[in-house]
């Protein structure tokens, strides 16, 4: 299903925003900062023929594992998972209720969901753990983890990254969605993250930076990955929380949901159709 048609990506990408604001406002929760800013991320590994996937097959043993790390955000992946025959398109209308099988975090129980995530800075060490599986096995199946720089307050994202370097997983691709913010403010305002290259280098990874909303420089750097051996790779994606909604955009406090009046609503789709 790989497109290397930029357009056609870019407006996969405006699908995928808009779908994703139309879920949440119909539940009125969630967390649209982070859904919004990892959208071209999401995009690029699916319709960019970056991630390994059986259309159809969610649980087919060849398949790359994917864990959003930001549990909050894991729901950015269902329309794309009905998209590609995971679970019924049905089940993304009837978001929120009672039957539906998708959760406003990622869980096992959903089908194409890797790991129940929602505790932050538990994604990656999971993803260590399948990876070393894949290796062991000699399977060719990779691990993409969508981390959040929030969760690098966590020890355990340190103590995992140790890990993945002593057993040289490079089979793990890490992606960071740098959007500078968390729900109490700018990160280097809260506690200084940076320099976050030099940090990730000095634990053993390879490190590119992107433009977390190219997909051209995001296609392009998850297949030089492809070159780099014995290492672990991370990718910091520097991306803008909320992106598509302008009252949203770099405002921590819609890192959660906020009631909306029919003119913001009107708006935000405005917004979102304008950007076709």
């Amino acid at each position: 299903m790989a497109n290397t048609n930029i357009k056609d990506l870019e407006n996969k990408s405006k699908w995928l925003r808009k779908t994703c604001f139309e879920m949440l406002l119909s539940v009125k929760q969630g967390h649209p900062g982070s859904i919004l800013s990892q959208i071209e991320i999401l995009v690029s590994l699916y319709y960019g023929g970056i991630i390994k996937f059986f259309k159809n097959e969610p649980f087919h043993p060849e398949k790359d594992k994917i864990i959003i790390s930001k549990g909050h955000a894991a729901m950015g992946l269902y329309p794309i998972f009905a998209d590609i025959g995971y679970f019924g398109k049905k089940e993304i209308e009837n978001f929120g209720k009672s039957d539906c099988i998708l959760k406003l975090f990622g869980n096992i129980s959903i089908p194409g969901i890797d790991c129940t995530s929602g505790s932050l800075g538990h994604g990656l060490g999971v993803g260590c753990g399948f990876a070393l599986s894949a290796k062991r096995k000699n399977t060719k199946n990779k691990t993409f983890i969508v981390l959040s720089e929030g969760e690098m307050y966590e020890g355990s994202i340190w103590e995992s990254a140790l890990f993945a370097s002593h057993n040289s997983l490079d089979n793990l691709i890490v992606i960071l969605d740098r959007n500078r913010n968390i729900i109490l403010g700018d990160t280097e305002d809260c506690l200084a993250l940076e320099p976050i290259k030099d940090k990730w280098m000095s634990f053993g990874f390879h490190v590119e930076t992107v433009d977390g909303h190219s997909i051209v420089d995001l296609i392009d750097t998850f297949n030089n990955l492809d070159k780099i051996k014995n290492k672990s790779k991370i990718i910091i994606a520097n991306t803008t929380k909320g992106k598509g909604i302008s009252f949203m955009e770099n405002k921590p406090n819609w890192h959660y949901w906020n009631p909306l009046s029919e003119d913001l609503i009107k708006k935000a789709r405005s917004e979102l159709s304008t950007n076709e």
